[in-house]
């Protein structure tokens, strides 16, 4: 009888095992139908494709442009961070525009703007002081070399500047602070004092810095306008703004916070811009931050949509998205490895029918009664890489592909229909 019982028992166990294997392949089931399931999904017509793409070589903005914003599928692959040279390079000899804008600490982007305009140093020392290991790559240093050489031959204001817009990192930043504050005349020993050579000294709470930096902002502000205090009044806003993210990280805002600093210190540097006479600056980013109608949730706006609400159709967001892509990523023990992805994107599949590296669409020019037109204004499933892997992203595609209407978060994209893994390498200190 007992065999009999834990028979009976086990046959229960099996059914529900079998029901609850029902259940989660009906799920996956809908999930895949909404989103598209294993594979690569359906192809736009290559030949139409073909009528409308063009070299990246070919690309245009539209005049009154103040911010064009370039955003990357994935931080990992090469041919994306080639793009930032590529289309910075369209923009300064068609455009006129003269500054570039990283998704980068603004303290280490300083520091290569001064490289870049005949300072000391190594390149590979500029590529190091960007900090985050995406960007020591041999395209980041082909990027800064190329600006330096140009602004060895460029007239009287007519040379390149390098601005980043993030505050995750703030040793930099600290470090400009003070030379800032002595070039001035400033006493900065207050400051002094909180640092120990490479971080803050132990027990320096953030209390304590806030106040200490609005000492110095007020010292600054009383200054007035002539005393040239613009960049050390801009450091001071981004060791606050790392402060203010650092509470938030780990909280639901922090996604959203970042993206709204982000975005103020985007209109910074435009002023800054304006006031030398440039009308137009151009940002990279990852894809996620530069959509014009993106957001964490309904009070969290990523960086791009809270510039396109200030500046209308003045800003102008190219996106881009890959057929297939092996992308360099981190592990958690810090060192990298590759995974590969494809999207579902029937233009990406496009651009890959049709042979090309690299392509550009504007999507303006495509006519509205276009079957073309039905990708680019229809629900696709792009591709889009973070810097992050689970496994749960060759079981469930989905986990790294987002639906959106391209014309949405885009008005034009640049396809990669085959993305290759960027080289990280080591840049001593």
């Amino acid at each position: 009888m007992g065999r009999q019982g834990k028979g009976a028992r086990g046959c229960r166990r099996g059914c529900l095992v079998m029901a609850a294997f029902v259940a989660v392949t009906l799920v996956a089931g809908a999930v895949f139908s909404r989103f598209g399931g294993f594979g690569t999904g359906p192809s736009a017509d290559a030949h139409e494709f073909a009528r409308y793409a063009v070299p990246v070589s070919d690309l245009r903005i539209p005049e009154g442009t103040r911010v064009v914003a370039l955003g990357e599928a994935t931080h990992g692959n090469r041919e994306f961070q080639e793009l930032k040279l590529s289309v910075f390079q369209v923009l300064v000899e068609q455009q006129g525009v003269r500054a570039f804008a990283l998704e980068a600490d603004f303290g280490g982007c300083e520091k290569v703007n001064r490289y870049i305009h005949g300072g000391e140093g190594t390149l590979q020392e500029a590529v190091g002081d960007l900090v985050f290991t995406i960007y020591r790559t041999d395209q980041m240093a082909q990027l800064i070399s190329w600006m330096r050489t140009y602004n060895k031959a460029a007239a009287p204001g007519e040379d390149l500047r390098f601005y980043g817009f993030d505050m995750q990192n703030y040793g930099h930043g600290f470090g400009l602070l003070l030379e800032e504050l002595r070039r001035l005349g400033l006493d900065a020993a207050d400051l002094e004092n909180l640092w120990a050579g490479d971080d803050f000294a132990e027990g320096v709470g953030p209390e304590q810095l806030e106040a200490a930096y609005e000492k110095v902002a007020e010292a600054l502000e009383s200054m007035g306008d002539g005393a040239d205090a613009g960049l050390a009044l801009q450091l001071i806003t981004c060791l606050r703004q790392n402060i203010e993210l650092g509470r938030l990280v780990d909280s639901p805002e922090g996604y959203g916070a970042r993206d709204r600093l982000m975005a103020q210190n985007v209109s910074w540097i435009l002023s800054q811009e304006e006031a030398r006479g440039n009308r137009c600056i151009f940002v990279s980013a990852h894809s996620g931050h530069i959509e014009q109608q993106g957001s964490y949730g309904p009070d969290d706006k990523v960086m791009g949509n809270l510039i396109a609400d200030e500046l209308g159709e003045a800003y102008y967001a190219i996106g881009t998205d890959f057929h297939r892509a092996t992308v360099n990523l981190p592990k958690n023990d810090g060192r990298r490895m590759t995974h590969t992805f494809y999207s579902y994107d029937p233009l990406a599949k496009a651009a890959a029918a049709c042979g090309y590296e690299t392509c550009w669409l504007d999507f303006a020019q495509v006519p509205k009664d276009s079957t073309l037109a039905e990708c680019i204004d229809g629900p696709v499933m792009m591709g889009r890489v973070g810097e992050g892997f689970s496994p749960l992203m060759y079981v469930l595609p989905q986990a790294y592909r987002v639906k959106r209407e391209p014309s949405a978060p885009y008005d034009s994209m640049i396809f990669v229909p085959y993305a290759h893994p960027t080289e990280i390498h080591v840049v001593q200190p």
